[in-house]
């Protein structure tokens, strides 16, 4: 399935590439890879709130301070909260930003391999194979409660807003 003119990169209409997720829909399955090359699923975070991030590239400005804020933000919420964030690039280049950026709560994922993540949940855009900026909270039993997909893809997604949510 794909979405044309779903959002914008630079004001340019993109298509993106699966079925637009909604609040109260199961999370779909998703593979993506871990820093250490190793697959990890939603699976692997069984019985946790899943704050999902998701990012174009770290190596931007708005994504470097997407993850960096709510690494922030979400590590104050205990140990049933993990912050997930997920992009495209590669296991090697997130590694090295997560250790120059101090990121030691969010689990910084790529979707490199095979877009698993991207299509599943709606993300992955056709034109650029990019992820689309987007915010999912995910509940313990993989309901999907809270859903932001940012229209452009060069804004950030409402903090306010999510933090807000996350707290009730």
């Amino acid at each position: 399935m794909e979405r044309k003119g779903a959002v914008t990169m630079k004001g340019n209409p993109m298509t993106l590439v699966g079925a637009e997720i909604k609040t109260g829909d199961k999370a779909p399955a998703f593979t993506v890879v871990s820093q250490a090359l190793a697959p990890v699923t939603l699976a692997d975070y069984a019985g946790k709130t899943k704050v999902i991030s998701v990012t174009p590239s770290l190596d931007t400005p708005v994504c470097d301070f997407q993850l960096r804020r709510l690494n922030t933000e979400v590590a104050s919420m205990g140990d049933d909260v993990v912050m997930l964030n997920i992009s495209m690039d590669l296991p090697f280049a997130i590694k090295r930003f997560c250790t120059v950026a101090e990121i030691d709560k969010a689990v910084a994922l790529s979707d490199h391999r095979d877009a698993s993540f991207g299509t599943a949940f709606g993300v992955l855009i056709k034109e650029l194979r990019l992820l689309a900026r987007a915010v999912f909270v995910v509940d313990k039993n993989d309901t999907v409660t809270y859903v932001e997909y940012v229209p452009e893809a060069t804004n950030a997604p409402d903090y306010d807003k999510l933090i807000a949510f996350l707290k009730k």
